[in-house]
């Protein structure tokens, strides 16, 4: 297990390191080769054709049919398992996905949130993102298949088999990640994070599609949901039925729910993420306490409060201080505040490009006093609509290849990522107001009473789960 204080450049460091001395000893070793297939792999791949049955298919059943609830503490138990039995292998290949998804994530943060209003709130899960093109990856043939892989970071160089992604490996690695997150480290502990992907897969009647595409999805999103519906004649119809059908399984209200669906569609692909965070040793205060929109504007909100040992740092050349709090053995809650309320769109620009990193080598222990607002964010966007924002809109267009998804000519509607962010207190340890402060200096008060932004990211495989900004609890989009 990486030590607790590895950063992310030093895990990349120390990943290029390993895998620059096996490339010395004799052999070639591709710079990505835990995520492309291996020689074995590449064998049984191009065996003769005559010898490779056809892909099982099956017809996805109505969305009206009963479905089952999802158990989303059965779903955390089943990450949390997958974790235990981790080999070397399993952990570098987590921090290679780490390292692609977090560069991603950055790029396409900055161009989302040039979209999004300032008004409320709003957040972005990496992971999902890079789950949700991997999934398309898995299911592509070329060219769509090469072009995905680039834009996930891998290079094809000599288009070789053993050059290939293999996005089994990519999938395994993002359960990894996710599993990593909400492990506890402790027997007995008890769990204070909850993380349930579920994607939804809705198809045109009598569309079929290719089982072990579907099985292969299960790495990362746990609960696969493919359910047929007519999306042709009353696009704002089938959209109304998907939000219910998803609500009904769920139960989770996720914001800015689908809208109207492109009657020509056969494919829509839905990646839903909700996380619960509680915070240990922290409550909620009596009464609301007032949060400060811009300079003259505030309004009452519910507020977190807990003191410990939490690392800060206050940057005054660029006036904001950042705080990290544990939420579990490995995931940590970075909230970055700028000094002025005015100068978020600024620090936030700042903060997801060049200065993060820095930032996180500078965070010392301190003694603390923590307020917060209890949070509940919700984000969702159409993946298309960013595609087309990088100049990508033909990626998964009417001319992809996605015949590992479908033996039929698949017209790919909306794809859309869609995060409900829940940060809550530690119900089962709730000091009083009046609990002792930590021994030693003073305690450090740290209120975010103003627009602020966060992240949440797990420490082993250095990972970037969400990305956010709050400019007001109240009307968290």
């Amino acid at each position: 297990m990486a030590p607790a204080g590895l950063s992310l450049g030093t895990t990349v460091l120390c990943l290029l390191a390993w895998a620059g001395l096996a490339a010395g000893d004799r052999v070639y070793i591709h710079p990505f080769h835990l995520l492309v297939y291996s020689k074995s792999s590449c064998d049984q791949l191009e065996k003769p054709s005559a010898e490779t049955p056809p892909d099982l298919t099956f017809t996805p059943v109505p969305i009206q049919a009963k479905s089952s609830a999802v158990d989303e503490e059965a779903l955390r138990e089943q990450l949390v398992r997958a974790t235990e039995a981790l080999g070397t292998e399993d952990r570098l290949r987590a921090v290679k996905v780490g390292m692609l998804l977090n560069f991603m994530g950055f790029h396409m943060y900055k161009t989302l949130s040039e979209t999004w209003s300032k008004a409320g709130g709003a957040v972005f899960s990496p992971v999902a993102l890079f789950g949700t093109l991997t999934s398309f990856y898995l299911g592509a043939l070329d060219p769509t298949a090469s072009r995905l892989q680039a834009f996930l970071g891998v290079p094809g160089e000599d288009q070789g088999c053993t050059s290939r992604l293999d996005g089994h490996k990519v999938l395994s690695a993002l359960q990894t990640i996710q599993g990593l997150l909400v492990a506890q480290g402790g027997a007995g502990s008890r769990a204070r994070l909850l993380l349930s992907t579920v994607v939804g897969l809705f198809t045109a009647p009598g569309l079929r599609l290719k089982q072990p595409f579907v099985q292969g999805l299960a790495a990362f999103a746990p609960v696969t949901l493919p359910r047929s519906l007519d999306l042709s004649t009353e696009p704002e119809l089938a959209a109304e039925k998907i939000n219910r059908f998803v609500q009904a399984v769920t139960g989770w209200k996720m914001g800015r729910p689908l809208e109207g669906v492109s009657p020509d569609s056969t494919l829509i692909f839905n990646t839903y993420v909700h996380f619960q965070g509680k915070m240990k040793g922290f409550s909620l205060l009596p009464e609301p306490q007032e949060f400060w929109v811009d300079n003259t504007t505030s309004v009452l909100v519910p507020m977190l409060s807990g003191t410990g040992t939490f690392h800060h740092w206050s940057d005054a050349q660029n006036n904001l201080s950042v705080t990290r709090v544990p939420l579990s053995a490995n995931a940590g809650l970075l909230l970055i505040q700028p000094h002025r309320a005015h100068d978020l769109r600024q620090v936030e620009a700042l903060t997801f490009q060049h200065s993060f990193l820095t930032w996180m080598k500078n965070l010392s222990p301190r003694a603390t006093r923590l307020t917060v607002p209890q949070l509940t964010l919700k984000g969702s966007y159409n993946l298309q609509d960013l595609l087309a924002q990088t100049k990508l809109s033909t990626l998964l267009g009417a001319e992809a290849n996605l015949g590992k998804i479908s033996d039929a000519n698949l017209r790919v509607g909306k794809v859309l990522n869609s995060v409900l962010f829940e940060l809550k207190a530690d119900e089962g340890e709730q000091p009083t107001e009046s609990a002792p402060q930590p021994t030693g200096p003073e305690a450090l008060e740290v209120t975010l009473n103003s627009p602020f932004l966060l992240a949440v990211l797990e420490r082993d495989s250095a990972a970037l789960h969400f990305l956010g900004h709050v400019s007001n609890p109240l009307s968290a989009e």
